[in-house]
């Protein structure tokens, strides 16, 4: 009998809470002594189709924008095609917690072999996507793409969002693209995370191969910011089928292909095997998105993300037998694996379901040394049986993650995580906290479906039994904030076009897909002046990436705050670098930052920035490149603008009133004397530079030469601006030309 388990995956954030009365526990049956979660048949669909088939997975997103969670369920998995089906919460307020199944009307109806449901949004425009990862074991088939094309109503995307599959740099032979879209394989979990660092999620494609056969490569694709994904393969292989080859180039890791090797300096890799399971976060520190590889036959394995070491090339490391101590997954039936903080000290440990096989089955916890290195290894209690799948919840809201098994023979069980604080963790069996549940449990998600402020579980079933709504019946309130242990140090740099990236560490006393969505910000401030606001977006795993504009010139000081649904925040420490200033290309002046000239309507930006625009902050002005006139390679950049304004660059030869300015619209001209307009630009997402493709260098077009000294200032159209003249201006660069 074939044995499956997936991971879920992102959820968005509730918006929110209702502390509501524990309604309708009468219909359900009272709680036994010591029983902490009910089974709740009356508030989810029962009965086909809505809720009896084979379900391999369920995920969790609030898809309609309503503010309550939603749910979806991968079906059909080993026993053939069927309709994966979409849950509607019938919230916010009264009404939270209550189901109905909503297919038939907001999904396309598509008939598959689904083994894992992702919820992602793949194409950046804010709402939950779908991704299904699917096996072709009665008919040849595709994992799938579903678009959220508004307010929680699905298309199938399918035959559009794969990109050059077979062709030149594609791994995948030309035999297996099907016409539909996509390719034929056997997916079992297929996982997002921004694998680049350029701010979208990328897909891990794993593949168990036909019948198990642990012969097929898992795949890496990335996205192209718009949704659409393109296998990364530097190697430039291309398998003559479904097998890889031991001595065949690793795709996208380094070194060539050996089943089962210890190697890890990058000489060889193992890229094929038995995963039912993938985990993508960063376990070793350096904010990269690591791969944590199920194998249910061989060796789990752990792959490095070699992007800080490549000064940013996305490349892998095979370092399985560098991270892992000896023995520590043996036999087989190694279906699932979790990662979380269970020690509550800043990185990432390891649940292994099955981990210990040998003569049996017995789960494991591995503690991470902090440097992605996993010592420690303990048998848990009671965990002897067929378990299918783990995941972490803090089901008695008292800060640290407790554990749900999802067991393939029988009962399911929770573990109560013994940390309260302390410097280690570990799990006591709570065999009366759950009600009685027999049958196949494939798959268990946890979230506050009811919004009463602790954290449910709906479970997956098979075959053909009902998933069920197993609820949590403490109501103690989540009263923990998150934790953001880790952020990261931006180096010095001249301002320029390209953001300053920072990401994040952020922990929390629920499942990671709960945190993934929790409102995350990055604030900064230039020389001590006004706190700007930006918002971070989860890369996966622990990580949230956010960005600060490029063009800032001073001393910057940054730091990351996070919110849960429930209004508990957490806030890292603060740190700094340094943007330009003196020395650089030009000098900032005439400042609208009230060191200068007066703003028109008290809209007085912050320090070294012009009068404040629509934007909430003051325009700037930086350059990059030089000042060498026989360079010409000297680059205005505009930031802190109106997200998609027209703007001109222009030069003067003098400073206006000493640096004071004069008023001009909502803002200050400082850029006087002979006047001469260099560039029409448009803002994109609030910044903009001159030249762009096309245009004349700044020396040439203002005509400047050697010993010259110039002013340059950017007017932009800003039609919602606070003083109501519908321009406004920029701060302005002094810059002394050289030959």
């Amino acid at each position: 009998m074939l044995h499956r388990r997936n991971r879920p995956e992102p959820v968005l954030n509730a918006g929110g809470s209702w502390v509501l009365a524990l309604l309708g526990l009468a219909a359900m049956g009272g709680a036994a002594s010591g029983q902490t979660f009910v089974e709740n048949t009356t508030s989810i669909p029962q009965g086909s189709p809505g809720n009896q088939s084979t379900t391999d997975n369920v995920d969790f997103a609030d898809v309609d924008g309503d503010g309550d969670w939603d749910a979806a369920f991968a079906d059909g998995g080993d026993q053939g095609n069927d309709q994966n089906r979409l849950w509607i919460n019938q919230g916010p307020g009264p009404g939270t917690g209550d189901f109905v199944d909503e297919t038939a009307v907001r999904c396309p109806s598509v008939l598959d072999q689904s083994r894992d449901v992702e919820f992602v949004d793949f194409d950046g425009d804010g709402d939950p996507d779908l991704y299904f990862a699917n096996v072709a074991s009665v008919s040849n088939q595709s994992s799938r793409w579903w678009h959220n094309v508004g307010g929680g109503f699905y298309a199938d995307e399918t035959a559009t969002r794969w990109v050059d599959l077979g062709e030149a740099g594609s791994s995948i032979p030309p035999t297996h693209v099907m016409p539909s879209g996509g390719f034929i394989d056997f997916s079992g979990d297929g996982d997002f995370a921004d694998l680049d660092n350029d701010g979208d999620l990328d897909l891990f494609h794993s593949s168990y191969g036909g019948v198990y056969s642990g012969l097929t490569p898992s795949r890496v694709f990335l996205n192209d910011g718009a949704g659409y994904f393109r296998e990364f393969n530097p190697s430039g292989f291309q398998l003559p089928g479904t097998t890889i080859f031991d001595g065949d180039p690793g795709l996208w890791c380094e070194g060539v292909q050996q089943a089962d090797t210890t190697n890890s300096d990058g000489s060889f890799c193992d890229v094929a095997s038995t995963p039912e399971d993938i985990d993508l976060a960063d376990v070793d520190g350096d904010f990269d998105i690591d791969v944590l590889h199920g194998a249910r036959r061989e060796d789990p394995r752990l792959f490095q993300n070699r992007l800080e070491e490549n000064g940013g090339a996305l490349g892998f490391r095979d370092v399985t037998g560098a991270s892992f101590p000896a023995n520590y997954a043996l036999g087989t039936g190694h279906y699932e694996q979790e990662m979380g903080d269970l020690d509550g000290d800043g990185d990432l440990d390891i649940f292994g379901l099955n981990w210990n096989g040998a003569g049996g089955f017995h789960d494991t916890t591995l503690e991470n040394d902090g440097s992605g290195v996993f010592v420690n290894q303990v048998v848990l209690a009671s965990s002897s049986s067929d378990d299918e799948e783990g995941d972490f919840l803090d089901y008695d809201n008292d800060g640290d993650l407790d554990l749900y098994v999802a067991n393939f023979s029988g009962q399911d069980r929770l573990y109560r995580n013994e940390n309260d604080g302390g410097a280690g963790f570990s799990f006591t069996h709570l065999p009366n906290a759950l009600p009685a549940l027999a049958g196949i449990t494939k798959d268990a998600d946890a979230c506050d479906v009811d919004g009463d402020g602790d954290y449910d579980l709906f479970t997956a079933k098979e075959p053909g039994a009902a998933n069920e709504f197993i609820e949590n019946v403490t109501q103690i309130p989540d009263l923990h904030g998150p934790r953001i242990p880790l952020v990261e140090q931006a180096p010095d740099r001249a301002p320029g076009p390209e953001p300053t990236v920072i990401r994040a560490h952020v922990y929390d006393n629920a499942p990671y897909y709960v945190t993934w969505y929790n409102p995350t910000e990055l604030s900064y401030s230039v020389d001590g002046g006004s706190p700007q606001v930006v918002p971070m977006r989860s890369s996966g795993g622990q990580v949230f990436r956010g960005e600060i504009p490029g063009g800032i010139v001073g001393s910057v000081d940054y730091f990351v705050a996070s919110r849960d649904a429930y209004g508990n925040s957490g806030q890292s420490t603060t740190l700094m670098f340094s943007s330009g200033g003196s020395g650089e290309a030009g000098t900032p002046v005439c400042f609208g930052d009230g060191t200068g000239g007066t703003c028109p309507c008290g809209n007085t930006g912050g320090a070294g920035e012009g009068c404040a625009n629509s934007s909430g902050a003051g325009g700037a002005l930086s350059a990059s490149g030089s000042a060498s006139v026989s360079a010409a390679d000297l680059l205005l950049h505009g930031v802190q603008l109106p997200a998609t304004s027209p703007g001109l660059y222009f030069q003067g030869e003098a400073v206006v009133n000493g640096g004071s300015g004069v008023l001009f619209g909502d803002g200050l001209r400082c850029a006087g004397g002979h006047v001469t307009r260099l560039g029409v630009v448009v803002a994109s997402a609030g910044q903009s530079t001159y030249p762009a493709v096309g245009q004349d260098p700044v020396a040439v077009r203002g005509g400047a030469t050697a010993g010259d000294t110039r002013y340059y200032q950017l007017w932009f159209r800003d039609p919602g601006g606070p003083c109501g003249d519908s321009f406004n201006t920029t701060s302005a660069l002094r810059v002394d030309w050289t030959p």
